[in-house]
């Protein structure tokens, strides 16, 4: 059980705004502009958002794309990560749509690089193209 299927762990009401946004996208979306999406919910501050996206990444329910600077919810929101599977995410570069896939476990990927005596430290697999819709437009 994820720390965010634990029963008694409510999201606070900003989270779940939080949540509600970035699902209702499918696209990662920025703080800022999550920020400015959801003004009109009562959110002012970027530190409300940034709070909230720490929690909800705690909790596995969102996911930080590093080289968009940005945040996706999280595939698996009704069900538990696979207890051996690592996260990759396919972002579509010319709609920004990014889909969520599993890869071998870290520690096998870890072990993989390892064998030349590198240390993984943390592992992030973003991969950027184009999704099937964007690439039919041709």
């Amino acid at each position: 059980m994820t720390a965010a299927q634990s029963p008694g762990r409510k999201l606070t009401r900003n989270q779940q705004l939080v949540l509600e946004r970035l699902q209702a996208s499918g696209k990662a979306m920025t703080a800022y502009e999550l920020l400015d999406a959801l003004r009109g919910e009562g959110l002012r501050a970027p530190v409300q958002v940034y709070r909230a996206l720490e929690t909800l990444g705690q909790r596995e329910l969102v996911h930080r794309i590093e080289s968009l600077n940005a945040f996706v919810a999280c595939c698996h929101h009704d069900r538990a990560h696979e207890a051996d599977a690592a996260a990759g995410f396919a972002i579509c570069d010319d709609c920004g749509e990014v889909a969520e896939f599993s890869l071998p476990s870290e520690e096998r990927l870890s072990a993989e690089v390892g064998r030349n005596g590198f240390q993984t430290r943390r592992m992030t697999v973003e991969l950027h193209g184009r999704c099937a819709h964007c690439a039919g437009r041709d």
